[in-house]
């Protein structure tokens, strides 16, 4: 890092600030804050959307994906048109046509209070570990060794990412949080295109490090069902899909993004946006992990003894910014990087403040605030989010695998239980409140089986890509027999659903 990537990295935190300060002036209602007026452009918020979705996590674990283990999780892109049709035309028309804020308001209405209370614990758990992931992730992976500091500067970077978040995005609004999710997609859209860029410089040309024959260390194609495989395609397909199905149909990050738009058409739109995005950089993160393994390939870096290059696939592409990068583009590239980081974030500590609000202050006040009051409120609520993920980012010691494993295992234990609630709650006509919640502890209880198996010394063991479709599987069916055997004998309000 010399003046120029430090100056880069200043103009990147001096825009980020300035959009907030921006945006500050035009939240004077909680509506302003959390919603953005329900007028947003759904091309800004389809932007938001995929930067919002693809987190320092998945920018770094692409890569190290590829270089570790092949292409076998990149082709998850061919589940993205079946997946634009299910949540186009089949989540998208319900959720818009509820006059909610908060994505759980939709479960009290045919589900019980007690429902509502548990689908928006469930999202706070999941996000909360989620966010404490990427600033532990950022931090502990890039920031570190880019720095050149000792790994006891993770606790202190974990506290500095928080800060810039909670700054921008408490002045702002989801305003802030969209148009600085915006720019922050271009950046890292333009992180990977230069990374490939410099290594085809480097090495004279795309030949130099494509790869002539398959890697003896990539996982050989497994095209079925096989659940021995490490990656099989079929249950990734399937993983895949129930993946942005449960998040796009269950978790307040996307639902409010939905929300911000005037309609469902426009939500639609900010969907496939999102998708379009995604595909693509998922695709350039790809391309980026197979050439850094082949520069590394041509120029070996020094390793300690018993490590390989696979072995440490996810700290290649840092290291390589470090190590390799012109001045000023390893500046760009990192800043690309932490837009992954900050963009991920900011939604979640805005989409967790709108939960706090709704599904619980708003129940616990004895009187009605001002709108004025309630924006101060969820201002300092921003605050405490971050606070609170800071303090949760030290619990990634615990966890062990690649970055792709760590999402699996932990970042996406709960998102098939939190949609067991709304798929009982929208397509299920008998089920009620104690089939919810039979169903959302069945269905929890087989994540943990499935992600921690070995550790629980259970005699059936399985990949981690079996997590989403297994506890969500479970949880339908347990929940809609539960309700089948104990029905409730008060009328459901699900007409408006």
């Amino acid at each position: 890092m010399d003046f120029f990537d430090w100056l880069v990295l200043a103009a990147f935190a001096v825009v980020m600030t300035g959009v907030g300060l921006y945006y500050s002036r035009t939240n004077k209602t909680p509506d302003d804050y959390l919603l953005g007026g329900r007028r947003m452009s759904p091309i800004a918020v389809g932007l938001s959307l995929f930067a919002t979705i693809v987190s320092t996590l998945s920018y770094l674990a692409n890569p190290g994906e590829m270089i570790s283990h092949g292409p076998m999780m990149a082709s998850q892109v061919a589940a993205f048109p079946l997946v634009f049709v299910i949540v186009g035309y089949g989540l998208i028309p319900l959720l818009m046509r509820q006059p909610v804020t908060s994505a759980y308001e939709l479960l009290e209405s045919r589900l019980g209070m007690s429902s509502r209370m548990a689908g928006a614990s469930v999202f706070l758990l999941l996000r909360f570990g989620w966010m404490a992931t990427i600033l532990y992730a950022t931090s502990s992976v890039v920031l570190v060794p880019l720095l050149n500091l000792d790994q006891n500067w993770t606790a202190v970077l974990c506290v500095l990412l928080g800060l810039i978040t909670a700054v921008y995005s408490s002045m702002g609004g989801l305003k802030a949080v969209v148009m600085t999710d915006a720019i922050q997609s271009v950046t890292m859209l333009a992180g990977a295109v230069i990374t490939v860029l410099v290594i085809t410089v480097k090495m004279g040309g795309f030949d130099a490090w494509w790869p002539n024959e398959w890697p003896s260390h990539w996982q050989e194609p497994n095209w079925g069902f096989d659940p021995d495989a490490r990656v099989a395609f079929g249950v990734l397909m399937v993983s895949t899909t129930l993946w942005y199905v449960c998040t796009n149909g269950s978790d307040q990050m996307s639902i409010q993004r939905f929300l911000a738009t005037r309609d469902a058409p426009a939500a639609r739109k900010t969907l496939l946006v999102s998708q379009v995005a995604d595909g693509s950089v998922s695709l350039l993160l790809g391309l980026t992990g197979i050439a850094i393994l082949g520069f590394y390939r041509v120029h070996p870096p020094e390793l300690p003894p018993g490590q390989t290059l696979h072995g440490i696939g996810d700290q290649l592409f840092p290291r390589f910014i470090m190590t390799q990068m012109p001045s000023g583009l390893a500046g760009l590239v990192l800043a690309a990087i932490l837009s992954a980081a900050l963009s991920s974030l900011s939604s979640g500590v805005n989409s967790a403040c709108a939960v706090l609000e709704r599904d619980f202050l708003s129940h616990w006040l004895s009187k009605e605030s001002t709108d004025s009051a309630t924006v101060a409120r969820l201002k300092w609520l921003t605050w405490l989010v971050t606070l609170v993920a800071m303090g949760l980012s030290m619990f990634n010691l615990l966890f062990v695998g690649n970055l792709v494993e760590r999402c699996f295992k932990l970042i996406n234990l709960l998102t098939a239980p939190l949609f067991v609630l709304f798929f009982l709650a929208l397509f299920v006509p008998r089920a009620n409140e104690f089939g919810a919640w039979v169903g959302l502890v069945a269905s929890i209880a087989t994540a943990v089986s499935i992600a921690y198996a070995k550790e629980l010394s259970l005699p059936l063991t399985l990949s981690f890509v079996w997590i989403i479709p297994g506890s969500l599987l479970v949880g339908v069916a347990v929940g809609t027999v539960a309700s089948v055997l104990r029905p409730s004998h008060s009328k459901g309000a699900s007409d408006g659903l």
